[in-house]
């Protein structure tokens, strides 16, 4: 990881010579051919009309944020406080599930049985062990039946019934030592939770001669919420000092290094308030929080790591605090802003999803995202103008020097490290073809296990193995007789005479696939038919079942079909309708934003193409580890044989947006600097010498973070942390490091095409980094001065060893 203060080869150079006649040009920087940019001062110190050579008066925004940085600060401590009070308890809020769509034909059947049939949709269960004895022994049947009556008779609970009421077979275990008490708790998923957690001391452990269990979907939310709120906790106390440490070895400087993780955390705690607010008018998914903490922590760590780095570049070569401020907001700053919009649209996607699980996604995302950008661009700014050049401050690195030979400053030491990245760049263009094509085939290769992917719905195998809820699910599925929690309900509505009940159940019996048919339990104008199915609870027979018993004839009834098999069934064919829409609003969205920032046709399009590469190995690797279940062992999950259907969109959303995050930065610069030579394989090398340390120190700062929450004991989260910090470190290490230049290369000039009539909308509506200097005429798709031509590149003194007189500006 390199040291980030001052990078390679910059070269700023003041304007033309003045009337006195002196050049301009600055030699005496902190490193070889660095002095200001445009709008900062030269080292000249060439007087100019506003201050030193090259100075441009401080306005707009930088006037706004720096005009009274305590009060900023100030101001920003006092919202940060007001965010810890009105996001506390904002996990206590949340849900535990989403992954059900609400206007599918399952979620309507759900919702009638469980208002005129209480019984059908039990959420409670306690498993009650009689040891040695039978269930049917007179002692426990006495203490069976006293803890049913007592459960019957709590707040919130309806359709209390159990094995020595009914002595249904389902309900008592094949070895005869385990019976069954169900029952439903009302309420929405916080008051369900509240209510378990009220009554759950009081049955389970031992009374009398059983032991009672506590268990049953509402148990397993409720435990997944409470796991989850420990792990997150863990994996913030983890990724933070790490984090820190890792920002010391980039900056140096502990002052420098604190001011990412300061960003971050105001971000987290400010997005923690909006999901508290956003609870009070619709479901947020508890999962989330994971992602707040990883975007947070990661997106406020890159933001911050290229806006402090730009100004100690500024400060290193003369430029006074002010002016230092506005050219990094200028360049770094305008990136920073156009960085958070592309992720923030990609996040944004999962909006057209009805599941709350992937949309709770993107409302933390998004929140995180933009509050991260603005602490960047509001908070830096103002402690940046109170710490001048302080920001430098304990030097931690200076203690590992002892006793050693001073070695190069930092922005020599930078200088290397910018070599080392321009002499990779060259070597690959080299080769470009040999590198693109292999490249492409090794990430396909890792992408191809995603070709056996199954989907399946999320169970207690998500909890970790002693897990109380999850040790009753697998007595329940492993002892006890026919398919537990996989049974279908079939909903029949209307005015339905014994005669036609008979014949709808007659017809569901013929359907294959269907073992037995128990009910109907009738109501007021409506009944219930219980269907157990031959195959597995979620299998592809069952859920063919499912299509077929909705497809039968009905007569007179309406009948809609629920049970786990077909919320899945409603679940992915939600996804399928959707996903065509976020897909198009990412690409869309994309080509666009990268278009306004290049101007260039043929960039978007290897933009969202070399995106999606990146992502190969990620999604190859959850179905290899995750549902295949390979390293179950080394990384303590259970594996399902499947995977939760709403995961893969989540993760291409989060994945697709960092990975734009860091091709931005990238783009940014090597478009700078085409704009100011027109030397395209020169600008290649020069972006990525400029930008390969930094977005490397990002990308393993981020995925540590994501490895953090992957430590997670709840599967799901550990997927997710686990499968994205791979895709970043194989965006960062491979795809921007080899397929990047090995393409730029082969489309050569040719990749900063576009039409006469796009042409004109860039310039019009044109997103830039930096004050490059006008088109020059006499360079291929160059600019810069229009009587001088475009800087030829032959040299090989990469990054921008500028001649005298030219005018030069750098990004991020």
């Amino acid at each position: 990881m390199s040291e980030v203060n001052g990078p390679p080869g910059s070269t700023r150079l003041s304007g033309p010579p003045g009337p006195s006649g002196s050049s301009g040009s600055s030699s005496a920087s902190s490193s070889p051919g660095a002095s200001s940019s445009s709008g900062t001062s030269s080292s000249s110190g060439r007087p100019g009309p506003s201050g030193p050579a090259g100075a441009r008066p401080v306005g707009g925004w930088t006037r706004f944020v720096t005009a009274r940085p305590r009060l900023s600060l100030l101001a920003a401590l006092v919202i940060t406080a007001l965010a810890v009070f009105a996001g506390s308890g904002v996990a206590d809020r949340m849900g535990s599930g989403g992954w059900q769509a609400p206007d599918a034909e399952s979620s309507y059947a759900t919702e009638a049985l469980e208002r005129e049939f209480p019984a059908s949709q039990p959420n409670l269960l306690l498993l009650v062990d009689s040891g040695t004895a039978s269930v049917d022994d007179p002692a426990v049947a006495a203490e069976a039946a006293r803890i049913t009556e007592r459960l019957a008779g709590e707040p919130g609970i309806s359709g209390v019934t159990s094995y020595w009421q009914t002595k249904a077979p389902a309900l008592r275990a094949e070895d005869g030592r385990e019976g069954l008490i169900a029952a439903r708790i009302g309420g929405d998923e916080t008051e369900a939770g509240e209510t378990l957690e009220r009554i759950a001391p009081d049955f389970a452990g031992e009374s009398g001669p059983v032991t009672v269990s506590v268990g049953g979907p509402v148990a397993v939310q409720h435990e997944m919420q409470t796991i989850i709120q420990e792990d997150l906790l863990r994996a913030e106390l983890i990724a933070l000092p790490v984090t820190l440490v890792l920002l010391v070895m980039v900056f140096g400087s502990a002052v420098a290094a604190l001011l990412p993780l300061l960003v971050g955390i105001v971000a987290i705690l400010g997005t923690n308030a909006v999901l508290r607010g956003l609870t009070e008018f619709t479901d947020v998914s508890v999962f989330a929080m994971n992602l707040t903490t990883a975007l947070g922590l990661g997106l406020a760590i890159d933001y911050a790591l290229f806006i402090v780095r730009r100004f100690r570049e500024e400060l290193d070569v003369g430029a006074d605090t002010r002016t230092a401020v506005g050219t990094t907001l200028r360049t770094a700053g305008r990136t920073v802003l156009f960085s958070a919009l592309t992720v923030a649209v990609s996040l944004s996607a999962m909006l057209v999803f009805p599941q709350y699980f992937l949309r709770s996604f993107a409302y933390a995302g998004i929140a995180v995202v933009l509050l991260a950008a603005a602490a960047a661009l509001i908070l830096l700014p103002a402690a940046f103008m109170l710490l001048g050049h302080r920001v430098n401050a304990l030097d931690l690195r200076r203690l590992l020097r002892r006793g050693r030979k001073s070695g190069p400053g930092a922005a020599v030491a930078a200088e290397e490290s910018g070599k080392g990245w321009a002499r990779f760049a060259r070597l690959v263009m080299r080769r470009a073809p040999v590198f693109a094509i292999v490249t492409t085939v090794g990430l396909v290769l890792l992408g191809l296990p995603f070709l056996g992917v199954k989907f399946g719905t999320a169970d207690d195998r998500q909890l970790p193995a002693g897990a109380e809820s999850r040790v009753v699910q697998e007595h329940i599925r492993e002892g006890f007789p026919g398919s537990p929690g996989g049974g279908l309900e079939v909903l029949a509505e209307g005015e339905g005479m014994p005669a036609a009940y008979a014949d709808l159940k007659e017809r569901i019996e013929n359907v294959p696939g269907v073992q037995r048919v128990d009910g109907p339990v009738t109501g007021d104008a409506v009944a219930y038919f219980s269907v157990l199915p031959e195959g597995e609870a979620v299998g592809q027979e069952t859920q063919q079942l499912v299509r077929d018993l909705r497809a039968i004839p009905t007569g007179s009834l309406d009948t809609s079909v629920t049970g786990t098999a077909a919320v899945l069934v409603d679940s992915k064919d939600a996804i399928a309708d959707r996903l065509p829409w976020a897909i198009g609003i990412i690409v869309v969205v994309t080509l666009l934003l990268v278009f306004l920032l290049t101007g260039s046709v043929l960039i978007p399009i290897q933009a969202v193409v070399l995106n999606a590469l990146s992502l190969t190995a990620m999604f190859g690797a959850v179905v290899w580890v995750f549902q295949d279940g390979n390293l179950s062992g080394v990384l303590a999950f259970t594996s399902t044989g499947d995977i939760e259907t709403t995961l893969p969109v989540l993760m291409f959303c989060v994945a697709f947006g960092l990975s734009m995050d860091y091709g931005v930065f990238l783009l940014s610069r090597i478009k700078e600097e085409y704009d100011r030579t027109g030397d395209h394989e020169r600008s290649v090398t020069f972006g990525l010498s400029r930008t390969g340390g930094l977005i490397t120190a990002a990308a393993v700062i981020l995925a540590v973070v994501m490895v953090a929450i992957g430590t997670s004991r709840v599967t799901n989260t550990k997927m997710l942390g686990l499968g994205i910090a791979l895709a970043v470190l194989m965006d960062a290490m491979v795809v921007r490091s080899l397929l990047v230049p090995a393409v730029m290369k082969l489309t050569g000039h040719a990749t900063w095409w576009a039409p006469r009539p796009l042409r004109a909308f860039h310039q019009r509506f044109g997103l830039s980094e930096g004050e490059s200097a006008p088109a020059a005429s006499g360079a291929k798709g160059g600019s810069g001065d229009p009587e001088k031509p475009a800087a030829a590149g032959g040299t090989g003194e990469i990054p921008g060893a500028a001649r005298e007189g030219e005018k030069v500006t750098t990004g991020a």
